[in-house]
């Protein structure tokens, strides 16, 4: 382990590809040491981490894997930075609700809510010795409501929810950031068939998401199309 105590920890789940992966990548060429996970060793072979950036594979509703997780990060001893980026759809095709059954609900919820809210509190006393922040990756649809995007829609209206509220009962930095559509494996899956070479790529949201954890406004909601310059 060539890392300190001095250096700037982050845990970035879902690492693998998209917007997890672009954000593991900027970290990492700014000094920090990340981890991140993913359910799939292939598609970390397939992403080739910089240094810097310690895969875990794991499922983040699996018990023992948090608890990797956790163990990641007490070896380091510090965490400035818990991003819950991982996060499904749910059954493909997306569904009406009238056609969502219970097993359906529980993979959404487990893994767009369950995990990352066990996994924060189990963090949450390196984040507070840390000043660290809690960032969790929303969607409009947690706040717009598109047919056959409201499972989805339901848990990213929760994540956001309790992200802030960790924020109001801890007093640290806690943000949902809707990212905007993006050119990414998920986004076709929601969107089968359909030409999304117009979407940005994932990177372009990165440098939103620095300039939020540079400036550290209030937390909140935000859009990251709105971050820039302008935030306080």
């Amino acid at each position: 382990m060539n890392t300190t105590t001095e250096t700037r920890v982050a845990l970035v789940t879902g690492g693998s590809a998209g917007l997890g992966l672009a954000l593991c990548t900027a970290l990492a060429e700014r000094g920090w040491d990340v981890i991140t996970d993913g359910r799939s060793a292939e598609k970390f072979k397939e992403a080739d981490l910089p240094a810097g950036v310690t895969a875990v594979v794991g499922d983040l509703t699996d018990a023992d894997h948090r608890s990797a997780l956790v163990a990641e990060v007490e070896q380091r001893g510090r965490l400035d930075l818990l991003v819950h980026n991982a996060s499904t759809l749910g059954p493909l095709p997306m569904r009406p609700l009238e056609e969502v059954d219970i097993p359906d609900l529980m993979h959404v919820w487990r893994t767009n809510i369950g995990g990352p809210l066990v996994l924060t509190s189990a963090l949450l006393p390196r984040l507070r010795d840390a000043d660290g922040v809690l960032l969790s990756l929303s969607s409009d649809a947690a706040v717009e409501h598109y047919e056959t995007w409201g499972l989805y829609g339901a848990s990213k209206a929760a994540l956001d929810h309790v992200t802030l509220t960790y924020g109001a009962e801890t007093g640290l930095r806690a943000y949902a950031v809707d990212p905007g559509d993006m050119r990414t494996a998920m986004h076709q899956d929601a969107f089968p068939g359909e030409d999304i070479s117009d979407r940005p790529l994932a990177s372009t949201v990165v440098p939103r998401l620095l300039a939020l954890l540079d400036a550290r406004p209030e937390s909140g909601r935000y859009r990251a199309a709105d971050i820039g310059e302008d935030v306080r």
